[in-house]
């Protein structure tokens, strides 16, 4: 699905320490994310300001970054990337760094310092797991149920996704191994110290699809973020798993009867990578772009329409209040001490390494 939208041009920009004039920056670009409430958080805050201070650029959203690895792959076999910035799950900046079909950054020349005076690579820290990457938020992936499906004791546990007993009915997961894998291990008994230990040997992957196997048939699988947020709000499922801004929005914004079940959340991150072998305007229109997409300022204001923490330490002192329902955003952070008790750190290298391999054997185990 792709979104239009107008964009502007400078008259004279700055990106990696050079002038590039009109006619040095392409007129046009195509932006790639998940779509739903993060994609609007995004145009928010900071599309619709660079269309006011800018004048001239068309731009398309293109709701693909589900796909980005292996649409980027075939771009890059064909000779034609069409794309020009990638919104991606930190493992897929990774792989797709190793593979070359991302720019490599350099952080403190390509992108504004803080707003604190520190440099990029210093505000965005660890955050900076690839060359790559460009880091924009952290997320968690969690579950959300339905008020009114779940009796009078609601599931407190991420393992109540497998007690049928207690909670009739239809879940949702995406359609991924990843989360799901190690939620699986971790309710079959795992130590959440050993997951990766284990999810390494065939013996762990048998062991967690066979645990994933007692649900499968209550199993709606999703693809798209706004899709569990969907199907709880149509009542087809009793609980199911999606980005933890996307339940923020159901609830919050759409009033739905839905509550959130932090336990074992998986933190993460997303950002941005530009694909390599852009012409030489585009890839100045997509710097330029963002250099101002991820300063200090705008990965704060997203913050006010989406609950998701900024990826830049200056940010976060910034982060107040919603746009427009006007309540603090702080609680409703996945990092927040109430939502953190148990949390679950992604794994994004051993995924990098491991994800090729286990999405062949995650589809192959859907099919049977």
């Amino acid at each position: 699905m792709k979104k239009s939208i107008i964009l502007g041009t400078s008259a004279i920009v700055a990106v990696a320490g050079f002038a590039y004039a009109d006619g040095h920056m392409a007129s046009d670009m195509t932006l790639v994310s998940w779509g739903g409430a993060y994609q609007v958080s995004q145009q928010n805050a900071y599309v619709e300001p660079y269309v006011a201070n800018n004048e001239g650029v068309t731009a398309v959203w293109d709701e693909s970054s589900s796909e980005a690895v292996a649409k980027l792959r075939a771009m890059n076999e064909a000779g034609n990337v069409t794309w020009d910035v990638v919104d991606v799950v930190a493992a897929d900046a990774i792989r797709l760094c190793d593979e070359g079909l991302a720019l490599e950054i350099d952080h403190d020349e390509m992108l504004a310092d803080g707003d604190d005076g520190s440099s990029a690579s210093d505000d965005f820290g660890d955050l900076i797991v690839s060359d790559c990457f460009i880091p924009q938020i952290v997320y968690s992936t969690t579950f959300g149920y339905r008020d009114d499906l779940v009796g009078d004791t609601p599931p407190t546990s991420v393992c109540d996704v497998y007690d049928l007993e207690a909670y009739p009915g239809m879940r949702s997961l995406e359609r991924n191994p990843i989360a799901n894998l190690e939620w699986a291990l971790i309710c079959d008994g795992v130590d959440i110290a050993d997951v990766y230990d284990v999810l390494e040997t065939e013996e762990g992957q048998d062991r967690a699809f066979a645990k994933m196997d007692t649900i499968k048939d209550n199993v709606i699988w999703w693809s798209a973020g706004a899709d569990t947020p969907q199907l709880l709000a149509d009542g087809e499922i009793v609980m199911g798993s999606t980005y933890n801004g996307r339940l923020f929005s159901l609830i919050e914004e759409q009033d739905q009867p839905v509550s959130m079940l932090w336990d074992w959340q998986m933190f993460d991150l997303d950002g941005w990578i530009i694909p390599a072998g852009l012409s030489a305007e585009r890839e100045a229109r997509a710097l330029d772009f963002v250099r101002f997409a991820t300063d200090t300022q705008r990965l704060a204001d997203q913050a006010k329409y989406i609950s998701y923490g900024p990826a830049r330490a200056s940010s976060a002192p910034l982060v107040s209040t919603h746009e427009t329902l006007g309540i603090d955003m702080a609680p409703h952070m996945p990092t927040d001490p109430a939502n953190s008790v148990n949390t679950f750190l992604f794994n994004y290298e051993w995924w990098a390494d491991y994800r090729d391999d286990l999405d062949a054997k995650f589809q192959a185990w859907l099919a049977q």
